[in-house]
């Protein structure tokens, strides 16, 4: 998977088309990412004790990968991933602008 955590990403399809975001969990094994403020859920949670009051909490839930494409930091336009192999180190590059992410 070419999308990494902590990276900025733009979602390209779906309800939430047009989003940005910072990726914040992801799950290679399903192909999946949790992005703040992107496929948000309300959920609706009983008080514990009785002291405490009910509420309601907003859940980021997880999107597919192929969804979102990495924001290039140059051009703010969404772009895909290369890599190039520099002084032995295989680097993420943007392709739009072949900058280093």
């Amino acid at each position: 998977m070419k999308i990494k955590s902590e990276d900025t990403v733009v979602v390209i399809t779906g309800k939430d088309k047009g989003k940005i975001g910072k990726v914040l969990r992801v799950f290679p094994k399903e192909d999946k990412v949790v992005i703040e403020r992107v496929n948000v859920k309300k959920k609706h949670q009983k008080s514990r004790s009785k002291g405490t009051k009910g509420q309601v909490i907003e859940i980021a839930l997880p999107i597919h990968v192929s969804n979102v494409m990495i924001e290039d930091l140059q051009t703010k336009k969404p772009s895909r991933i290369g890599y190039k192999i520099i002084n032995g180190k295989k680097i993420r590059i943007a392709k739009k602008s072949g900058n280093e992410i």
